[in-house]
C-alpha cells in the first residue's frame, strides 16, 4: 500500500515537515530508473530517492546518500537553488505535489509501471522536465487533472449498489482483499456499507506494518497478525520497506538466480554422469564386435558360394551365433566393418570415460560453489562472490547474446545458430577447424557446430543428435526424414560476396535422420 492514496495522505505532512524550507543542492541519477534529489535545512542534508524501475516502484527519504563518482548525470538542473515550501497529495490519487519557492510544481506520480517525476513551470498546465520521456501521455498531462475528489456518502454507495471498486477505486488490493475474507460480495446492502465504513476507519488509523507474503515484503494500514515491524511515522515506515523489499529482496534475488543456475547445472551434470556410467558400464560388460569378426574370419571356409547364413561355434564363450549375409556381402567385409565397429566402440569407450572424468570434477567444483554462495548474508560477499567466480556469471550474460543456441548432449555442445547473420558469426568468430559442421543438404535453414574440444571422434549418437537439430531447424522441418550433410569446419568456407549463410563445403558426407527439435527429444525416446 505504499503507492495508495491512502498511505500518501499520511506520508505528504510528514514530507512536508521534513522538506519545508529545505533547498535543493543536487539533482541527478545514477541509473536510468531512479531519481536522487539532495536538500539541505539548517545544515543537515536529506534526500529524495525515488526508484521508478517497473514493478519496483519505491519511494525512499535518507539522512545519507553517497553519490558515486563515476556513472552519474546531473538532471533537472533548474531545481538546484530552489527552497521546497510544502508536499501535498492529490485527492483521492497516487501521485505527491511539492511547491518550490519559485512556483514551480514538482509532482511524484505513483502509477505502477506508468510512474514519473514530472517539472511544471508557473501556471503551465504541461511539464516542462520529465524524468520518463518514454511515457508519452505524460508530455501533456495537466497537473490539476490529478485532483479527483470523491463523494463518500451513502447515497452514492446506495446509488452504486454497494460496488466497491466504483465507490472507493482508491481502497488497493490489501483493504479489498480484506472485505473479500468478511463475504462482501454476496452481503446485503447495508452490512456492505457497515464494512465500507469499518475498512476506512481502519485505513483513518496511521499505524503502519510492514509484512511478508509470498515472499515479498509490502506495507499494510491493517492490523497485521504476524508484522515485520510497525511504525506510527510513515517516513520510517517507508525508509525500511525501500531496504527490506529493494535492497535485501534484491540480493536475495540475485542470490536465488545463481543458485538456481548452479542447483540446474548441478542436476544436469548429476544426470549425465547416471546415464554416462550406465552405458559406460554396459559397454564394458558387451563383448566387442571385434570377437564375432575373429569368429568369421576363422571360418571362412564354411561361407560357400551362395550361402546367406551359416551358424558358427563362438570360441570366445563356447556358444553358437548365426551369422547373416546381406546380399552379394562377402564374410570378409562384414568382419572388416565388424572390426572397424570395434574400433570405434573402443574410442568411444575412451571418450565416454574421459568425459564422465571431466564431469565429475565438474560436479565437485559446483557442490563446492554451492556451498560458498549458501553461506553468502549480504551485498558485500555477493559481489566478492560474482568477483572470485566472475567467468560463470559472463559464460551466463555471454550466451544470451550469443549468435547461436547451445545444447547439450552427452558431453559435447551443440551450437545452432539463430540467422543467416548469425550462421555466418558463429562460422567465422567461434568455430575451430576440428569442430564438426552441419547443415540440412539443398534446404535453407541453421548452420550446426558439434564442438569437438580436442577429441578425435564423433559418437555415432551425438552425430545423429546433432544432424536431428539441423533438419528441424530447416525448412525440411515437417518431413519425415531429411538428409544433413556433414564435415569438419576447416572445409567449409565464405566466399567473398555472397548471401549471409551461404558457403561452399568440401569433403561432405550425408546421414538420414527425422527432424528432431529439443523439445521433442523425450518424447521421441520413448
Amino acid at each position: 500500500m505504499h503507492l495508495n492514496y491512502h498511505f500518501l495522505r499520511y506520508l505528504a505532512p510528514a514530507l512536508s515537515d521534513a522538506f519545508s524550507g529545505a533547498e535543493i543542492t543536487a539533482s541527478f541519477s545514477q541509473s536510468k530508473d531512479e531519481l536522487i534529489i539532495e536538500t539541505e535545512r539548517a545544515g543537515e542534508l536529506r534526500f529524495i530517492r525515488v526508484h521508478l524501475l517497473p514493478p519496483q516502484v519505491y519511494l525512499s527519504f535518507p539522512t545519507q546518500y553517497a553519490r558515486a563518482r563515476r556513472n552519474t548525470i546531473d538532471l533537472f538542473e533548474e531545481l538546484i537553488g530552489d527552497v521546497i515550501h510544502t508536499c501535498t497529495v492529490f485527492s483521492f490519487e497516487r501521485a505527491l505535489r511539492f511547491d518550490l519557492a519559485s512556483g514551480k510544481i514538482l509532482v511524484l506520480k505513483l502509477h505502477g509501471n506508468r510512474s514519473n517525476v514530472l517539472l511544471y513551470r508557473g501556471d503551465s498546465t504541461a511539464p516542462a522536465l520529465l524524468f520518463r520521456n518514454e511515457i508519452k501521455e505524460d508530455k501533456t498531462l495537466d497537473w490539476r487533472s490529478l485532483e479527483r475528489p470523491i463523494d463518500l456518502t451513502w447515497e452514492r454507495f446506495e446509488s452504486l449498489t454497494g460496488n466497491a471498486a466504483q465507490f472507493l477505486p482508491t481502497l488497493g488490493a490489501i483493504p479489498r482483499n480484506w472485505l473479500k475474507e468478511r463475504n462482501y460480495p454476496e452481503s446485503d446492502l447495508k452490512t456492505k456499507w457497515a464494512l465500507m465504513q469499518e475498512i476506512l476507519d481502519l485505513l483513518d488509523t496511521p499505524l503502519f506494518s510492514l509484512v511478508e507474503k509470498e515472499g515479498e515484503v509490502t506495507l499494510s494500514l491493517l492490523p497485521e497478525p504476524n508484522p515485520i515491524s510497525t511504525h506510527s511515522d510513515p517516513i520510517t515506515a517507508v525508509n525500511e520497506l525501500f531496504y527490506k523489499a529493494l535492497v535485501i529482496g534484491t540480493f536475495e534475488k540475485e542470490k536465488n538466480q545463481l543458485l538456481k543456475g548452479y542447483t540446474d547445472q548441478l542436476k544436469k551434470t548429476e544426470s549425465y554422469l547416471k546415464k554416462s556410467s550406465e552405458k559406460l558400464e554396459e559397454l564394458k560388460n558387451t563383448p566387442p564386435p571385434s570377437q564375432l569378426a575373429d569368429v568369421i574370419m576363422a571360418n571362412l571356409h564354411q561361407f560357400t558360394e551362395g550361402v546367406q547364413q551359416v551358424e558358427l561355434e563362438n570360441f570366445y564363450t563356447g556358444s553358437m551365433v548365426k551369422v547373416s549375409l546381406k546380399p552379394n556381402q562377402k564374410p570378409q567385409d562384414l568382419a572388416e566393418s565388424l572390426y572397424r565397429k570395434s574400433k570405434n566402440r573402443q574410442l568411444e569407450l575412451d571418450q565416454l570415460e574421459k568425459t564422465i572424468q571431466a564431469k565429475r570434477v565438474l560436479e565437485t567444483e559446483l557442490k563446492e560453489k554451492l556451498q560458498a554462495l549458501g553461506e553468502v548474508r549480504d551485498f558485500r560477499g555477493l559481489k566478492n562472490f560474482q568477483k572470485t567466480h566472475k567467468e560463470d556469471i559472463r559464460d551466463k550474460k555471454d550466451a544470451e547474446s550469443l549468435p547461436f543456441k547451445v545444447f547439450e548432449y552427452e558431453g559435447f555442445t551443440i551450437w545452432v545458430g539463430k540467422s543467416a547473420k548469425d550462421n555466418d558469426e558463429m562460422l567465422r568468430g567461434f568455430a575451430r577447424k576440428e569442430d564438426i559442421w552441419m547443415h540440412a543438404r539443398q534446404a535453407a535453414g541453421s548452420h550446426v557446430i558439434i564442438r569437438m574440444r580436442g577429441m578425435t571422434v564423433v559418437p555415432q549418437r551425438v552425430l545423429e543428435r546433432a544432424a536431428q537439430l539441423a533438419a528441424f531447424y530447416s525448412k525440411l522441418k515437417s518431413d519425415t526424414l531429411a538428409p544433413v550433410m556433414y564435415t569438419e569446419a576447416k572445409y567449409v568456407r565464405k566466399v567473398k560476396g555472397s548471401a549471409p549463410g551461404s558457403v561452399m563445403v568440401d569433403r561432405e558426407k550425408v546421414i538420414l535422420v527425422s527432424p528432431i527439435g529439443p523439445d521433442q527429444e523425450t518424447a521421441a525416446k520413448k
